[in-house]
């Protein structure tokens, strides 16, 4: 099973190896994907026994073979996410795969409904083609080969994952083409996001209850069936819940709006008193200080904090530059920033403040992170 595009896993992650790079993209395995490999080789092996009886050990040999030729046809579906990505001009950092499938990491979200379409279909589509030609090449092999064991399980399992992530569910494929039919009608990608990730609640329902489905109908499960159930349920339950979460903490983006959430400021030389600029910024009716160098010029931002962490007895003498920071280049933000760009420039550079810029360069005022948590955390 894949689940298309999603969370990232980077080079450098804990239980992550890197295999290679394919077009620029860092090819990625889990450990976990050992685990399952062991497994695949060790349920497959008495298939190739049964072909060709007396291989011994060495049907453990071919079992693993050919858990890697299908870890290969999951990496072109994967790939497949990864070229539509760059056809649209989304880089992709990674392909990482793992225990149940694999994951495509794009820099960015697609702009539009047709992109989120187009890359989240790509995937099942060709799993099903692989599926495909390898049915359509076991109709002229000859029977009973380990040849034909290797080639009739590649066109099953490709089969079966091309049909199962067309199922309109998150993380599945066919949950983000969900999401893109929803914006394209709503025209909200949010909407979508929510929508997906409640269709994919229902999916992890039903897979928790498969076995009881299988008894409904007539057959037993085994506790294979229950683990399976379980595990693979659990998976879906718990991202398509960060599907919905995500849709949630989106629909806050829009309320932070930089020029909204900006303080007033008074700019002061450097060496005034910390006293009398406190003093002049609440004449001014102002939130926030602006130091200024000798020649005129913006030098730093005065700190909240530090400021309240300066004795009172010491304000009178101590100059406001001693409780600023330094105006570094990537301290001061467009006064037009807003949303998830907002959020992205402050993550790149964590600080207390930021210096707000017009597009002339002139100063419009300075932008507080506690404001800007505070108005992403109101209901």
């Amino acid at each position: 099973m894949s689940e298309g595009m999603g969370g990232p896993a980077r080079v450098n992650d804990p239980g992550t190896i890197r295999v290679g790079s394919l077009g620029g993209v860092d090819v990625l395995v889990r450990s976990s994907w050992f685990l399952i490999a062991a497994l695949i080789a060790y349920l497959v092996a008495p298939a190739f026994e049964q072909v060709q009886p007396g291989l011994g050990n060495l049907k453990y040999v071919a079992g693993a073979a050919f858990a890697v030729l299908l870890t290969l046809s999951l990496l072109l579906h994967e790939l497949s996410h990864a070229l539509m990505s760059k056809h649209f001009g989304i880089p992709v950092r990674s392909i990482t795969l793992h225990f149940i499938g694999g994951v495509t990491a794009m820099e960015a979200e697609p702009a539009t409904p047709r992109q989120e379409f187009a890359i989240s279909a790509i995937g099942p589509v060709t799993s099903l083609g692989v599926g495909g030609a390898a049915y359509a090449l076991l109709q002229v092999m000859p029977d009973q080969t380990l040849l034909s064991v290797v080639v009739g399980g590649l066109a099953w399992a490709n089969l079966v994952v091309g049909v199962l992530n067309l199922v309109p569910g998150m993380p599945l494929d066919g949950g983000r083409v969900l999401r893109a039919v929803v914006w394209k009608v709503s025209g909200d990608p949010n909407r979508g996001l929510l929508a997906a990730g409640w269709a994919g609640r229902g999916v992890a329902v039903l897979m928790l209850g498969s076995p009881l489905l299988m008894a409904a109908f007539g057959t037993q499960p085994d506790v294979f069936d229950f683990v399976f159930a379980v595990v693979i349920g659990w998976f879906l339950w718990t991202a398509a819940s960060g599907a919905i979460l995500a849709a949630k903490v989106r629909a806050r983006l829009p309320r932070l709006d930089a020029r909204r959430l900006a303080r007033r400021s008074v700019a002061l030389a450097e060496d005034v008193p910390v006293a009398d600029a406190v003093r002049r910024a609440r004449e001014a009716q102002a939130g926030s200080i602006i130091t200024l160098d000798h020649s005129g010029r913006p030098s730093g931002l005065v700190s909240e904090d530090a400021v309240l962490a300066t004795p009172e007895d010491r304000r009178a003498w101590v100059p406001v530059s001693s409780v600023s920071r330094t105006l570094q280049p990537d301290l001061s933000l467009p006064a037009d920033i807003s949303g998830e760009q907002l959020i992205t420039a402050m993550a790149r550079r964590p600080a207390s403040e930021y210096l707000l810029l017009e597009p002339d360069g002139s100063v419009f005022g300075v932008l507080v992170a506690t404001d800007v948590d505070a108005a992403f955390s109101r209901e």
